[in-house]
């Protein structure tokens, strides 16, 4: 962990600042002009080319300049055409960076004008400090000060202006690619430059502590495991390690500092990304994500690799070497319209160590500050793949789902339902809410809806009102089993629910055993147990089965004894919470049209499966505050045409299941009452292989932990 430094008496005097500088530019241009070329050529094509039909910002464009330039974002061609300025310089695009540079500031102001964000993403606004500064020596005094003067004021409205619509104001414990990320790259290029040197003074320090901010909540998310600002894929693979990638080049290019040694941190993203790979490129679809394919998100992780690969190649080999095998998996290339800059920078990238492959991991992994525990039995087509939600820190994009569980086999068998796509007020209202997820719910009249980011909830279908606070109470795995016992109590209103614990056993390659033991304030709040699937379930007695792609899912209700089992969802039902269904095409929630925030079109002749358009509900037969609740699952293909026979014996102090999968006979008990605990025994051969108490601790684990 870097000390910080005094960032004012540390900064260059001279230009270029950001990202290069005087004397890395001869190594930058020589990469561009010889092993880069391909990406160089690109990059000019883009920022030559024509511009985007259309801005993000809905605002009537004003009339073009003097000269004729359109009054627009120009920004993401800017960086490209600066740099391109750089290597062969012209008179004639020295000038049509000049006027595209003043016509973007006009935009910026005019969109502000209207109250309306120029963007989303800070990108583009970025990319014209950039330019700024990488011509700075090109300009005259009076252009430096005009140019500099107005993207200076457009920053400082995007920081302070009210009342501004589509602002994305989020600070370092998110993404940081909005409006705060500008501070930084504005302090950097006017810094002592005589524009406004108390505001630009302000704005540097103010950007050297977010970013190193950032920087030190991150380590503390991804601890010794790996993982990100979030536990959303399309964001923590996504714009987030965009962040840390821009401070470590500017602040090397700005004071000659490379504080990359001091986060190692960063390296060990490849660790989370294996895990939550997927055959076929899939991901389980944790979090705020779209779930209408559930593709895992490529498109920076090329870039992502290609970093650690550089900035870790010599001190991490074996991550580096990881970053390498995740970016040949992955595919892809550098962009030559967003970042264009970074190929020409990792001049370590050919030393790179050889590809390390992680050979067999072990059976589960807990990323205890990310809150999620993977299981898995390999990594290929024909191979059980599972996600257990508890614990964590992490608030962003997380949903009310502490103990939800995921199972992947030749298919999405037990999923996380609903969808964030349209932002409709399926969002907050059934899809970030405990009742899309395989949790239980605890109906108490008259409680509080848990509130959303995407607008108004209506309701309070009976589930979690924190997103979190459970804790992972055990956890152990071997190649006979894994188990995991989850603390939700204090996730849920206290006003209901006294006590609620899950006890997940996974017995490879294809069974699952899950005890939940529920105590309510009250036996009125009705408690309801849920598994949802892509397709409707067949209900014979205690039993049902669901399909998916090429798998199947069979699950039996062991308890309560005098347990009620019902199919809920099908068209018009998919999506029910407190007795409303919120359909996914029933337009964007009305926060979204007050803040006109752009609409993702959702038009399908039916809901997509991986969406989730059923869930089987299992309720006790009668009123209590006790409940156990006991499940065995079996999962495999279509050609699984029924599940294992089970005993389950119950107790005042144990509840017991035991059962053959046909290679095993498995006997689990559950305490009942007081401590969490149990008992395992596996047998195989008429033979115990496996005998002895569950775990009452958390099993330590960190970095790859491979069997290899």
């Amino acid at each position: 962990m870097s000390d910080r430094i005094d960032i004012k008496a540390s900064l260059r005097s001279d230009h270029p600042r950001l990202f290069l500088n005087t004397d890395t530019f001869p190594a930058i241009k020589e990469r561009a002009l010889g092993i880069c070329r391909e990406h160089y050529e690109k990059l000019k094509a883009f920022a030559e080319g024509p511009p985007a039909e259309r801005e993000w910002a809905a605002i009537d464009r004003p009339a073009p300049m003097p000269d004729g330039t359109e009054v627009r974002d120009w920004g993401h061609q800017m960086m490209g055409l600066a740099f391109v300025q750089l290597v062969e310089p012209t008179e004639e695009r020295l000038r049509d960076i000049l006027s595209k540079l003043r016509a973007s500031a006009e935009y910026f102001h005019a969109c502000y004008a209207e109250n309306e964000s120029v963007n989303w993403y800070a990108a583009s606004r970025a990319a014209c400090l950039v330019a700024l500064d990488w011509l700075w020596n090109d300009l005259s005094p009076e252009d430096r000060n005009q140019i500099g003067l107005r993207l200076l004021d457009h920053v400082d409205e995007a920081l302070h202006k009210p009342d501004i619509a589509r602002r994305n104001g989020s600070d370092y414990k998110s993404g940081f690619y909005g409006a705060p990320s500008l501070a930084w790259f504005a302090g950097l290029v006017l810094h002592g430059e005589g524009v406004d040197d108390e505001r630009a003074a302000a704005y540097l320090e103010r950007g050297y502590d977010d970013h190193m901010n950032l920087l030190a909540h991150r380590d503390q998310t991804s601890g010794l495991d790996g993982g990100e600002a979030a536990p959303t894929l399309g964001y923590s693979f996504g714009e987030y390690p965009l962040a840390e990638w821009n401070f470590i080049h500017t602040l090397l290019s700005a004071t000659d500092q490379n504080i990359a040694p001091d986060w190692p941190y960063i390296c060990r993203l490849p660790n989370y990304i294996l895990w939550n790979w997927l055959p076929d490129g899939l991901e389980f679809g944790y979090g705020d994500t779209p779930h209408i394919d559930n593709k895992i998100t490529r498109g920076w992780l090329y870039t992502h690799m290609c970093h650690i690969m550089h900035l870790y190649g010599k001190s991490h080999s074996q991550w580096a070497g990881l970053a390498r095998y995740v970016r040949d998996m992955a595919g892809g290339k550098f962009s030559p319209e967003r970042w264009p800059i970074y190929p020409f920078l990792l001049t370590e990238l050919e030393n790179a160590p050889p590809v390390q492959n992680p050979g067999v991991l072990p059976p589960a992994r807990n990323f205890q500050n990310m809150g999620q525990i993977f299981m898995r039995t390999g990594d290929g087509p024909d191979d059980t793949y599972a996600l257990f939600a508890c614990g964590g820190t992490l608030k962003g994009h997380r949903h009310y789902d502490a103990t939800h569980f995921t199972i992947f086999k030749h298919g999405y068998l037990a999923l996380d339902s609903g969808t964030r796509q349209g932002n409709t007020d399926n969002l907050q209202n059934y899809f970030a809410q405990t009742v899309a997820h395989n949790c239980i719910l605890i109906k108490m009249p008259g409680e509080p809806p848990s509130p959303y980011w995407n607008g108004d909830v209506f309701g309070q279908a009976g589930g979690q009102d924190k997103t979190v606070g459970s804790t992972v109470l055990a956890f152990e795995t071997s190649p006979d089993f894994t188990y995991i016992a989850a603390d939700a109590t204090p996730t849920y209103n206290a006003e209901k629910c006294e006590f609620i614990v899950r006890q997940f056993v996974f017995l490879p390659p294809d069974h699952f055993v899950v005890f939940d033991r529920v105590v309510s304030t009250n036996a009125d709040f009705a408690k309801t147990w849920m598994l949802h699937h892509a397709n409707e379930p067949v209900v014979d007695g205690n039993t049902w089965r669901s399909d998916q792609d090429r798998g199947r899912i069979f699950v039996r209700t062991l308890l309560p004894k005098d347990a009620t089992l019902e199919a809920v969802g099908g068209p018009g039902k998919e999506f029910l919470a407190d007795g409303v269904n919120y359909a996914i095409d029933a337009g964007p929630s009305q926060y979204i049209i007050d803040k006109k925030y752009p609409i993702g079109q959702i038009d399908y002749d039916e809901v997509p499966e991986l969406m989730g358009r059923w869930r089987m509900e299992v309720k006790p037969g009668s009123a209590r505050r006790d409940d156990l609740f006991l499940h065995l699952i079996q999962v495999g293909n279509q050609s699984l045409d029924s599940m294992c026979d089970a005993e389950c014996t119950l107790t005042s102090e144990t509840a017991e299941i035991r059962f053959n999968t046909g290679t095993q006979i498995v006997t689990l008990s559950f305490s009942t009452t007081g401590d969490v605990g149990g008992h395992i025994r596996i047998e195989r051969d008429n033979a115990p292989v496996i005998d002895q108490p569950l775990t009452q601790s958390v099993l330590p684990q960190e970095g790859l932990a491979s069997l290899s």
